[in-house]
């Protein structure tokens, strides 16, 4: 992003109204930009390196952010989307000045766990195949998950395309017309967790991401509510 920005743009990016709501709170001294009222709501400002606050409240602006979504089905993993609504669409408006993107995707019609930043070489690092990220999920499964099944998945299946996987690491939960299982991958494949059951003859009916590497879900956010990472946690993804 350019190092200034004009006042109002960085205060409506902060979800603090239309330029004209912003000029009356310029004008009734509400804004203070380094110490001093700002007297006028196009001025320049450093919203990374000015001291900002409204109505006594310091603006929080950091230069990279890092936000875990719990993603709700229904919601594509992108930044813009003619018809479908995306992850940045449901950020709220505190995270809108940010420029964040997905670090990875979820299929339309999978939940959980997807990351959201403007941590270019972050993003880079989780999604780079030589990586071996890990990535674990829990799904619903319709059909008996046997031990069969299991080792399959330790040895790499082989999909519609050909190609075998890397090795995968599957739990059964519980076993039955419908099963329950945690399933963890090295790698990202398209519809990789579907593909693999339906080479073993399996549907996935239910499937949510719980974990990127060694952070995993707060299973206090609701579908569609995010929250940003704590210092440590942002650790945590580095490693």
């Amino acid at each position: 992003m350019k190092r200034t920005q004009r006042l109002d743009k960085v205060l409506s990016n902060f979800g603090f109204g239309s330029r004209s709501e912003i000029k009356k709170l310029v004008k009734a001294g509400r804004v203070v930009v380094d110490g001093m009222a700002a007297k006028d709501a196009s001025v320049y400002v450093d919203p990374e390196n000015s001291n900002i606050t409204v109505n006594g409240k310091k603006l929080n602006y950091r230069k990279f952010i890092y936000v875990m979504m719990n993603k709700p089905a229904g919601i594509i993993s992108a930044t813009y989307d003619a018809k479908l609504k995306t992850a940045i669409d449901i950020l709220p408006e505190e995270f809108a000045c940010f420029d964040l993107f997905p670090a990875g995707r979820l299929d339309i019609d999978t939940e959980g766990m997807l990351l959201l930043t403007n941590d270019g070489q972050l993003a880079h690092d989780i999604l780079s195949p030589k990586k071996h990220v890990d990535k674990r999920y829990y799904a619903l499964i319709d059909g008996q998950v046997t031990d069969e099944d299991v080792q399959r998945f330790a040895d790499g299946v082989v999909i519609d395309d050909g190609y075998r996987t890397m090795p995968a690491e599957l739990s059964v939960i519980r076993s039955g017309l419908r099963s329950e299982i945690e399933l963890v991958l090295h790698e990202g494949k398209f519809h990789q967790v579907k593909r693999m059951f339906e080479a073993v003859g399996k549907k996935v009916v239910y499937l949510k991401r719980i974990q990127m590497g060694g952070l995993r879900l707060d299973e206090s956010l609701e579908p569609g509510e995010c929250r940003e990472l704590t210092a440590e946690e942002v650790e945590l993804l580095k490693r």
